[in-house]
């Protein structure tokens, strides 16, 4: 007969899976501007910003560790950029309100626990399993999650600062499964993105659970993930992994 799986440790996705942020980051920029007497959309914020981020992560993976940035320098980067894009290009008077938003995103008041978090992750450890974190996040997270209560549930932290790799790159879960001494076939890795979390973990061999949340899937995405495996919201996990635990390897 073959045996139940025993799962032994969840590795979580922080940013959309456990936590967001308050407001939309184009209205934190713009509301910090004009504290500062500076004038700028929301709209052309939020939008900049997702241009530079993308910009900066692929010019500068991992916040720039192996080219000798910090994580901080990366992100007044990215800032300076998304303002210079949506049209101040004094970097004089932006310099003030990047040090500040870096700040302020350095702070557990500028995020919120996701509905049903905490209570998930509480009746993950009193099933006994180990949890830990796996994010594409800078040094800031740990102080983050503490300030929001969250950061006791977790054996560690593994950001792609401190890694020096992103997800889905197999060697951040390769580090993580290394961290907790455990293999892949006992570990299982929950996350809100198809391509860095979903099939990141499972091509290193763990298993995966896709957080949909109250937005559509992709049909694309939809098709390629078992039904069994998308969580509606976090509440669904506990059943899923009773679902899991009760199929034999390899199912």
């Amino acid at each position: 007969m073959a045996r139940r799986l025993q799962l032994q440790l969840l590795t979580w996705d922080v940013k959309d899976t456990l936590l967001r942020l308050r407001h939309p980051v184009g209205e934190e920029y713009a509301a910090k501007a004009r504290a500062h007497g500076l004038e700028v959309e929301a709209a052309a914020l939020g939008q900049a910003f997702g241009r530079a981020y993308r910009a900066q992560s692929h010019s500068f993976p991992s916040y720039g560790l192996s080219r000798g940035l910090t994580s901080r320098q990366w992100w007044l980067d990215v800032i300076l950029q998304t303002f210079h894009q949506a049209g101040i290009r004094d970097a004089q008077a932006v310099a003030p309100i990047a040090d500040q938003l870096y700040e302020d995103f350095s702070s557990s008041r500028t995020w919120q626990v996701l509905e049903g978090a905490e209570a998930t992750l509480r009746g993950c450890r009193k099933r006994g399993l180990r949890l830990a974190v796996v994010s594409n996040f800078d040094r800031r997270l740990e102080d983050i999650l503490a300030g929001l209560g969250l950061q006791e549930h977790f054996e560690f932290v593994l950001t792609s600062e401190a890694a020096g790799w992103p997800k889905p790159d197999p060697r951040i879960f390769h580090e993580a499964l290394r961290l907790a001494q455990v293999e892949p076939a006992v570990a299982a890795h929950i996350g809100d993105s198809y391509q860095c979390d979903y099939k990141g973990a499972r091509a290193v061999g763990m298993h995966s659970f896709l957080v949909a949340g109250p937005e559509p899937l992709d049909p694309a995405v939809k098709d390629s993930v078992p039904q069994e495996h998308i969580l509606p919201s976090l509440s669904h996990l506990l059943p899923a992994l009773d679902r899991l635990e009760g199929s034999p390897p390899g199912l």
